[in-house]
């Protein structure tokens, strides 16, 4: 069976290449992904698999069934855009003015769209069931697993499996990690209400920007001073915003930023702290706040044997040079709400260029990714799931 899953992955290669740069053109942002939805639907009934649509919002499942019983595995793709302009110069250039796939999620669809012909074409070689789960808004918390699962995308499912394309490790690198692998990520809001008036007479104000910028500087003591060093943990402040004339003291400033742990304690403490430190600073200036700390992702926890499974399954995939286990990611990821209902494992799989020395990151203008990845993705993801139905 392995030998023709992968021989049918190598024939489709050059339709999942297309996919790829198709959807890159038109891509949509989270929870506005109408029209992709549409084409992952269609791609689905024109080859007569059965398909659900707008599960849990845009959400999209397909079920393919073996030729007789077994167990259910799920596999998961996202495939939401983001509000950055695309500055590639490419023929596959995004075609929608500031947004575009700066993630790979395009990539992670026609991955999974692809394995998906494959396995229906071949399901007379294997038993059991494979829940194909097309994800919406992974971007933008609530983000979209949440909703599906209350919408029963994961009924009868016994395990998951999720990979990420990697465009900062090389192509043929598959990583890793048994337990926590990525934060749990929130949001807080800060906004601080002095009084304003005339930039020459500052002693005649209370200055919301002066406490403001004062506050992005204590708030670095939270993770160096209030949480053990042995725990992981980031805050950072990536939006200031106030009045912008030159001869004004402004009565109004807004601090937008993240918090990144995998410690539940952690978490709880640094939100608790975060506001002692704004009702203090606050205080000492003389001005007043509005605080918000909103619970964004849970930290994504792999499960031991199904993450040892998959190791497995890597190491009989040709194209996989290394296979490592890797520290900690303190990005976000929606894939968590999955394994907190079923078993499973998210990893990453390597998608740079041979010939790039410096990659441009995720979430960046002139991300890219080689897209060879998506079919090393698909072969183990694939053999992942016909071995683990067995």
């Amino acid at each position: 069976m392995k030998t023709l899953l992968f021989a049918k992955l190598h024939e489709y290669y050059d339709d999942m290449v297309a996919i790829r740069r198709h959807l890159h053109q038109h891509p949509e942002l989270s929870f506005q992904e109408y029209k992709t939805a549409a084409y992952i639907a269609d791609y689905y009934k024109q080859l007569g698999i059965p398909v659900r649509t707008n599960v849990g919002g845009n959400g999209v499942v397909a079920t393919i069934t073996g030729k007789k019983g077994g167990k259910t595995v799920a596999l998961r793709a996202d495939f939401d855009a983001l509000p950055i302009q695309d500055e590639k110069d490419v023929p596959y250039r995004s075609t929608v003015p500031g947004v575009m796939h700066a993630c790979g999620h395009d990539g992670h669809t026609a991955t999974l769209l692809v394995l998906a012909k494959a396995l229906h074409e071949l399901r007379d070689h294997w038993s059991g069931t494979i829940v194909c789960i097309h994800q919406h808004a992974e971007e933008y918390a609530p983000g979209g697993a949440k909703a599906m699962i209350e919408a029963g995308c994961l009924e009868g499912v016994d395990a998951i499996f999720g990979t990420h394309l990697w465009a900062t490790e090389p192509t043929g690198v598959i990583q890793y990690r048994t337990g926590p692998i990525m934060a749990a990520a929130d949001r807080f809001q800060i906004v601080v209400k002095g009084s304003g008036g005339h930039g020459a007479e500052p002693h005649k104000t209370k200055d919301a920007i002066v406490t403001a910028a004062q506050l992005v500087l204590h708030l670095q003591q939270i993770v160096s001073r209030r949480v053990n060093p042995l725990e992981p943990a980031v805050v950072s402040i990536g939006s200031f915003i106030s009045d912008n004339a030159f001869n004004v003291i402004a009565d109004r400033a807004t601090l937008v930023g993240t918090v990144r742990t995998f410690s539940e304690q952690v978490r709880n403490d640094i939100e608790r702290e975060i506001e002692q430190i704004v009702k203090g600073t606050c205080i000492a200036n003389h001005c007043t706040y509005e605080y918000s700390y909103t619970r964004g992702y849970p930290p994504v926890v792999n499960h031991e044997k199904e993450t040892a499974f998959l190791v497995s399954i890597a190491h009989e995939v040709e194209d996989v040079t290394h296979v490592v286990e890797i520290a900690p990611h303190m990005g976000g990821e929606d894939f968590a709400y999955y394994l907190q209902h079923v078993k499973g494992t998210f990893f990453f799989t390597g998608a740079k260029a041979e010939t790039t020395t410096n990659a441009y990151p995720h979430h960046h203008p002139k991300f890219d990714f080689d897209e060879r990845a998506m079919l090393i993705a698909a072969k183990t993801l694939g053999l992942a799931a016909i071995e683990y139905m067995k």
